[in-house]
């Protein structure tokens, strides 16, 4: 024992000894870049075409298969949508086995299998990989198209479209794409419900037997194989793939704007606009200036480090961030600068992108910033080539990009010999601030007046990248029409005065759910003007707002806090149960056309609400909150799916907006005059 305390006493003094002489308030150097030495993969190619590459990896008893089918792009037309469908059928069945007989093997071996239209994937345990490479082989080769499963994949990709049809990012994207790469351009070309109309069978069936060939084809397998065995396996299973003849397409060329313009996409429902500045590049991988555009779109907007998210989120906060990306492509790459921004600040947000944008044309970037780049590119590539299926992707783009057998070998010193001369080349190369589209998607009634104010041209285009005309910006108001006339005509149509006037107290319980987690929230009102909101998280209070009219508090997570004299004044206003009630002395301040239909909007304090024209009922409520560091957000508050509880109608559907995410509140329970006592109020 006594030889173990001494022991480590003289451990602690070694320690304490090489510790004093440290020198502390020195970097430390950095050491010599790492010498990268990638495994030289197996590579055979099948009389049929089909090139196989194999990487051993023996640390894991694991081993994964992936099919590139490595076609150049075609345009799909009028059936706009045939190869992503096509891609989505196979492997549901085949000439050998049904569908349900293939997944329960998948599921019975605990592997995956799955399919696309540009290859497949399979991986499995090492013992179990024959039998799960034969079936993504059988899928590949033998696939079978059943008029009953494409009816439900039209079905399907039915409903998703329906579901993305006011999704605001989901059009900036399409139309972005529309404009940059052009309407008859592979990239440019979007399934839509009238080209998903008119695909058959047939049509999924003729792209299968013309695209889908192993001569354009890369197999890549990687893990705990012997590759003697694996190559039998392979020629075993895939030397029977019919090869074919690949119709000739060519890609029409995709050009820049000679002059920069916005280009603004109208969606009524947007509550923050979605900006993206593109421009057409010319950049491949392996490229002379690709490690040089690499870091100048690293430095510009490559994470929370970089100048756009330091200028837009950090300093200027108009967004939760803002990014670059330069899309090295064969056939057509792009430039992108883009952010989510809050409505209020469109305008300014497009002036500080361009400003950032430019500036790394006109001047170097520091010596600093291009260390701190080249530091993470070559901290991320080396901790990824320990990564066997790293190794695997990077064998497979020597293959297809045509790279030199070293390229990856050299790719740490190709990153340092980057100057800052020549980040400044690529960017003003590649970023077209003088010639891009500034692309915007978002509410026209409360941007363009300011974007107007610009030097930029506007152009107008629908939600298909149609052009267009301006939308219209506000109807104008029936001689006489008043905030107070809406209110009368909202009561009406959710039931009459006599039976609203009838009612002194409403309990209300909607159940929501955010992260994955159950919300249940519980409000109840009462007359005169008493409100109780209790927001409950498996059975536990999280969060309660009390008034009783004079006075109330708030109680989070165990800490309660008084209504400030300000807030009390601002609930006192809310005419509880009905609080529009309280918006008749507000200002009917425009008819305001949203999605084909006409709602009034009635503005109070820092509120406007919106009532539809024809029916009455309320749609939405929009409040401007003052966040903790002063800014100003826009919160949404949409009501739908009206539904009679006792002669009145209530909207059964609540979804409020909570920065990036929505909690969808759907009503399960509303009781009348029943359910409320004043001990809800205490």
């Amino acid at each position: 024992m006594k030889t173990k305390i001494l022991s480590l006493v003289a451990l602690f003094l070694t320690t304490f000894a090489i510790n004093a002489q440290i020198d502390r308030s020195k970097m430390p150097e950095p050491g010599p870049d790492p010498v990268v030495k990638l495994g030289k993969p197996v590579k055979f190619t099948l009389d049929n075409g089909l090139k196989v590459i194999m990487v051993e990896n023996h640390k894991l008893p694991r081993i994964s298969a992936n099919l590139t089918i490595d076609n150049k792009p075609y345009f799909e037309g009028e059936i706009a949508g045939v190869s992503g469908m096509m891609g989505s059928l196979l492997g549901r069945g085949t000439t050998n086995i049904t569908k349900d007989e293939f997944n329960e093997k998948v599921d019975f071996y605990g592997a995956n299998v799955s399919f696309f239209s540009s290859g497949a994937f399979a991986s499995s345990l090492t013992k179990y990989f024959p039998e799960i490479l034969g079936l993504m082989a059988d899928g590949v080769k033998n696939s079978q198209f059943t008029q009953e499963e494409f009816d439900k994949e039209v079905n399907i990709t039915l409903d998703g479209l329906k579901s993305n049809e006011k999704n605001v990012t989901s059009t900036a994207r399409r139309v972005e794409n529309v404009l940059t790469y052009g309407r008859n351009h592979p990239f440019g070309e979007f399934t839509s419900k009238e080209s998903v109309g008119r695909i058959t069978l047939k049509d999924v069936v003729n792209n299968y037997n013309t695209y889908y060939k192993p001569n354009n084809a890369y197999l890549v397998i990687e893990g705990d194989i012997n590759p003697k065995e694996a190559k039998k396996l392979v020629t075993s299973l895939f030397a029977d793939w019919q090869k074919g003849v690949i119709p000739a397409y060519t890609i029409p060329p995709t050009k820049n704007v000679a002059t920069t313009e916005i280009d603004f996409i109208n969606m009524d429902n947007a509550v923050q606009s979605e900006i993206a500045i593109i421009n057409n590049v010319d950049l491949t991988l392996g490229d002379k200036d690709y490690y040089a555009a690499l870091m100048a779109s690293n430095i510009l907007g490559g994470g929370g480090t970089a100048r756009l998210f330091m200028n837009l989120r950090e300093d200027k906060g108009y967004t939760y961030g803002s990014y670059s990306s330069l899309r090295q492509d064969r056939y057509a790459g792009s430039f992108r600068a883009t952010a989510s921004v809050r409505n209020m600040v469109t305008d300014s947000s497009v002036v500080e992108l361009q400003k950032e944008i430019n500036k790394m044309r006109y001047k170097k970037v520091s010596s600093e910033e291009l260390a701190n780049s080249k530091e993470e590119y070559i901290g991320g590539f080396v901790m990824d080539v320990q990564k066997p299926r790293t190794i695997a992707n990077y064998a497979l783009n020597i293959e297809r990009y045509n790279l030199p057998e070293d390229f990856y070998e050299n790719y740490i010193k190709n990153i340092n010999a980057v100057t800052l001369d020549d980040v400044q080349n690529a960017a003003i190369k590649y970023f077209k601030g003088n010639k891009a589209r500034i692309v915007i998607t978002g509410k026209g009634i409360d941007v363009l007046k300011n974007l107007e104010k610009t030097d930029y041209v506007i152009n107008y285009f629908d939600k298909e990248g149609n052009p267009t005309e301006k939308p219209a910006m506000t109807l104008p108001i029936p001689e006489g029409m008043t905030a107070a006339n809406v209110v009368d005509n909202y009561v009406d149509a959710i039931g009459g005065k006599d039976k609203v006037m009838a009612v002194k107290s409403v309990m209300m319980i909607s159940n929501a759910t955010i992260q994955g987690t159950p919300l249940v929230m519980t409000m109840k009102s009462a007359t005169p003007n008493k409100t109780s909101m209790v927001i409950s998280v498996m059975g536990n209070a999280m969060q309660k707002i009390i008034f009783d009219g004079e006075k109330g508090y708030q109680e989070a997570r165990g800490q309660k806090m008084d209504m400030k004299p300000e807030e009390i004044e601002e609930a006192k206003k809310t005419m509880a149960p009905f609080a529009d009630m309280a918006y008749k002395n507000g200002t009917l301040d425009r008819i305001e056309p949203i999605d084909g239909e006409n709602f009034y909007v009635i503005v109070t304090d820092k509120k406007e609400i919106f009532y539809n024209v024809k029916t009455g009922l309320k749609a939405k409520e929009v409040e401007t909150a003052k966040m903790p560091d002063g800014t100003e957000v826009q919160v949404p508050t949409t009501f739908s799916d009206y539904k009679a509880v006792n002669g009145i109608m209530f909207p059964h559907s609540v979804v409020m907006k909570s920065g990036p995410m929505d909690l969808n509140f759907e009503v399960k329970e509303i009781k009348i005059n029943e359910g409320v006592t004043d001990a809800d109020f205490k």
